[in-house]
């Protein structure tokens, strides 16, 4: 079904529809209508959709739409991979109920206080939201029954898999009835989607959202191609010149997280940082403050950045490209929501050019090359910044004591400065002067080749013989870099080629990584490591 679908024509409850207009939602995503009819119809349902196409409506409405509100069981499950997700399905499901006091939705996930939990679950929600780890604590402890239930959906099933809840997620479907309808919903349709998809649904509908009707269209992509060692400083050039209110920067590892927000935060920015390795109260103070303004920038990895639902952000910053190119979708689909433009820019090194083409390949969209803002208009930008703030001051400040220090300052000097001298000191004083100089971005290519002969660089570039043609994907090669003892931390990069590979690992990990991969056997291929010499001209190929 490609007819888009107003809200307002939908055969729902007058409640639901109300609902809908208070979200200022009037047209359908594709997804949601190709998906909602047959939902609604009681298919089971294979859809392949990105984050960011509003799959929470595609499976919510119909849902809530068939829930009875006197009915004190569980009707619908809705499994979601990360407790980021769960909280903001449940609150789009909230939403949805504004008007329907009587139908229940309780979210589950671990982190959480499960005596807290189990307090929801007295009250009979007729849905539940959960992650599939604290959903089989629930179960064991007899607190959540599934006997009743008519609907489960699993949402980004993908990344379920990926994380290692297959077995739970087995478990579950065996545990539920029989008689019920079934709904998945995947950004890609691997081999284990499939084989879920075969053995426990019925005959389902399938849906499928090309790369073209992705909500990206909204987006105006733009590249930079800069030296590794001089992001952060165009990253803040890209900032200033722009003003943009809320930013999101994305970064491959944890550690890189925390030395961003490090920097960021030292030259002055509202910058914070968010991954998986803090605390979830941590996490929900920092999505806090950056919901409500109090943070402007922040700096996050991809899995904890899963389930950020925030209309107003201005742009992505893709810091570091991603490895698995459903991420590069994921991470711009952050901004330009809800009928809003966004940007997004792409930090790339020249090494990095090939996986940038790839993306564009994937995507099927047009990412435009931008050059870096001089200095000349950094320094406009800020003078013109300043001058509204003066212009501020002179309006509503008493200025007779400042006033009084410029007459005093003038006849001590003894220097012949007029009042126009002064003021443009003290502008160019408050505007500043950026961090870098044009002449030294110029000279890129030779500040990243000293940086690689620089005693200081503390990574190697390691050959690997496995590429594509071997099935291997980046998240398994980080899973076999840890095997060797290599922490994510210590990964700086990871490029999957045709028929071999390049990873880069702090230096003291080199040896851990030839003495474990050589002579091993993986997927069928006796692997060879070695450290790479010369790796620009191999590059170049590809």
């Amino acid at each position: 079904m490609d007819k888009t679908i107003l809200f307002e024509d939908l055969n729902i409850s007058r409640e639901l529809k109300k609902a809908l207009k208070d979200m200022e939602f009037v047209e359908a995503t594709p997804v949601q209508s190709q998906s909602i009819p047959l939902v609604m119809q009681g298919r089971d349902v294979v859809a392949q959709a990105p984050t960011g196409t509003g799959k929470t409506c595609s499976f919510g409405i119909p849902i809530i739409e068939s829930t009875n509100p006197s009915d004190k069981s569980v009707r619908s499950l809705i499994l979601c991979p990360t407790r980021e997700l769960v909280v903001q399905t449940t609150n789009e499901l909230l939403k949805l109920t504004k008007y329907k006091k009587q139908v229940k939705v309780v979210a589950i996930y671990g982190g959480q206080n499960i005596e807290r939990q189990i307090a929801s679950l007295k009250k009979k929600p007729q849905i539940i939201v959960a992650t599939p780890g604290r959903l089989m604590d629930h179960m064991k402890r007899r607190t959540i029954h599934l006997d009743r239930l008519n609907h489960i959906v699993l949402d980004e099933a993908d990344e379920m898999l990926d994380m290692g809840f297959r077995d739970d997620i087995d478990e579950i479907l065996r545990s539920v009835p029989m008689d019920r309808q079934t709904v998945l919903f995947s950004a890609t349709m691997s081999k284990e989607i499939l084989a879920i998809t075969k053995k426990y649904l019925k005959n389902p509908a399938k849906v499928q959202i090309t790369k073209s009707e992705v909500t990206v269209k909204s987006v105006k992509q733009y590249y930079l191609e800069v030296s590794p060692i001089q992001k952060t400083d165009i990253l803040a050039r890209l900032i200033d010149i722009n003003d943009f209110k809320l930013s999101i920067i994305f970064c491959n590892t944890k550690r890189k997280v925390d030395e961003l927000a490090r920097e960021m935060t030292a030259r002055g920015y509202n910058a914070i940082g968010l991954h998986g390795d803090m605390r979830q109260t941590q996490r929900d103070r920092v999505m806090k403050a950056f919901k409500n303004g109090r943070v402007e920038i922040l700096i996050a990895t991809d899995v904890a950045a899963r389930g950020i639902d925030i209309k107003d952000i201005d742009v992505v910053f893709n810091y570091d490209l991603p490895d698995d190119l459903e991420y590069y979708v994921h991470r711009i689909g952050r901004t330009g929501r809800a009928n809003r433009e966004g940007v997004s820019y792409s930090l790339v090194s020249r090494r990095e050019m090939y996986k940038l083409h790839e993306i564009m390949r994937y995507t099927k969209a047009k990412i435009k090359f931008t050059t870096v803002p001089n200095v000349g208009e950094i320094t406009n930008v800020r003078i013109q910044q300043t001058m509204a703030t003066i212009m501020d001051v002179l309006t509503h400040s008493d200025l007779k004591v400042y006033s009084d220090a410029i007459q005093k300052f003038m006849e001590d000097s003894g220097d012949d400065y007029t009042i126009l001298d002064i003021a443009a000191a003290f502008l160019k004083h408050e505007a500043g002067s950026d961090g870098i100089e044009d002449s030294q971005i110029k000279s890129g290519k030779k500040a990243a080749a000293h940086s690689r002969s620089d005693s200081k660089y503390t990574s190697d570039r390691i050959f690997v013989n496995l590429g594509k043609m071997d099935s291997i994907k980046p998240i398994q090669f980080r899973k076999l870099l840890n095997n060797c003892g290599v922490n994510d931390n210590e990964i700086h990069d990871i490029d999957i080629l045709e028929k071999f590979s390049f990873v880069e690992v702090d230096k003291n990990k080199t040896q851990d990584v030839l003495t474990h991969l050589n002579g091993s056997v993986i997927n069928g291929r006796r692997v060879n490591a070695e450290i790479s010499i010369g790796r620009k001209k191999t590059l170049k190929r590809h």
